[in-house]
C-alpha cells in the first residue's frame, strides 16, 4: 500500500534535525510520495531542494496569503524565478484567507491573480488555500479558467457539498486533511464521501492539523494514514483501495 501527503510542510524552521526521521516514519507508515509546499520565498527554494534530494517528494513555490503583505518584489521574483528553473510541480501556497486579517484583502487578491497567471503561464498545478472565503476563490478560479487552463487543488477543504460539487465542475481537486478525522466533523465526512473518486487528495498540512487519535501533537507526513483510514471508511471502501486512488491523484496533478 502507498500513501501520497498532497500538502505538507517541512522545511527547517519546522523541523529542522528532526527531518530524516520524520521522512523515515512517513516511509515506513507507507507515505512513498509527499507534496512539499511553499509559503515563502525562503521556504520554497528550502522545499524544491529537499525534493530534489529525496525520492518520492516534489515541491511547490508560492507566499501564502496570510503572508502576501510582508513579501517584497524581490521575493515575488524569487518565486518566479524558481517556477521557471522547472525544480518545482506546483504554484502556492495561495489562495484567500478571510477569517485572519493580517494581510488587506485587496493585497491577497493581486498576490492571488499572479500565482494563478504564474500556474497558467507554465502548466503548473496551483495549490490553494482558502478560509471563509469559499464563495470568492470559486468565482476567481471561475474567472481564470475563461483566459485558458488551470488545474487547481483546495487543500485542507471544509466546504459545503455544494461547494464541492462546483469546485469539481470546474476540475478543481479536493484536498483533505486530519479535520475529517474530529468527531465534529461529521457534515465534513459526508462532503467528502460523494466527492468524484478521481479529484479526491488526503494531506496532513504539517505540522498543522494533527489528525485523531493524535490530536494536539505536531504533525507529520506518516500521520496522513489515520486521514486515509477515515476517509475509507465514510466512502465505504478499503484503506488500501483508497491509498491506490488517493495516490494515483496526487501523482497525475503534481508528477504528469
Amino acid at each position: 500500500m502507498e500513501l501520497f501527503d498532497s500538502h505538507c510542510h517541512l522545511d527547517p524552521m519546522r523541523f529542522g534535525g528532526e527531518l530524516p526521521a520524520v521522512l523515515a516514519r512517513a516511509r515506513a507508515a507507507g507515505v512513498a510520495g509527499m507534496a512539499v509546499i511553499g509559503t515563502r520565498g525562503v521556504d520554497s527554494e528550502a522545499a524544491a531542494a529537499l525534493a530534489a534530494s529525496e525520492p518520492g517528494l516534489v515541491a511547490t513555490a508560492g507566499i501564502h496569503p496570510n503572508d502576501v503583505h510582508e513579501a517584497t518584489d524581490g521575493e515575488w521574483d524569487r518565486v518566479t524565478k524558481l517556477v521557471a528553473t522547472g525544480k518545482v510541480a506546483g504554484v502556492g501556497e495561495t489562495g484567500l484567507d478571510w477569517y485572519r486579517d493580517a494581510a488587506p484583502r485587496g493585497c491577497q487578491e493581486d498576490f492571488f491573480d499572479r500565482h494563478i497567471r504564474l500556474a497558467q503561464a507554465h502548466g503548473l498545478p496551483l495549490v490553494v488555500h482558502t478560509r471563509e472565503s469559499i464563495r470568492d476563490v470559486l468565482d476567481t478560479i471561475r474567472t481564470a479558467l475563461s483566459r485558458g487552463p488551470l488545474r487547481a487543488v483546495l487543500h485542507a477543504f471544509t466546504g459545503s457539498a455544494a461547494e464541492a460539487a462546483e469546485a469539481v465542475e470546474l476540475g478543481c481537486w479536493l484536498g483533505f486533511a486530519g479535520m475529517i478525522t474530529f468527531r465534529s466533523s461529521g457534515a465534513l465526512r459526508e462532503v467528502a464521501a460523494g466527492v468524484p473518486a478521481e479529484r479526491v487528495l488526503i494531506e496532513t498540512d504539517s505540522p498543522f492539523l494533527c489528525p485523531e487519535p493524535l490530536r494536539g501533537r505536531r504533525n507529520e507526513p506518516g500521520n496522513v494514514v489515520h486521514t486515509a483510514r477515515c476517509l475509507a471508511i465514510a466512502r465505504g471502501m478499503s484503506l488500501e483501495s483508497l491509498a491506490a486512488i488517493t495516490t494515483a491523484n496526487a501523482r497525475r496533478v503534481f508528477v504528469g
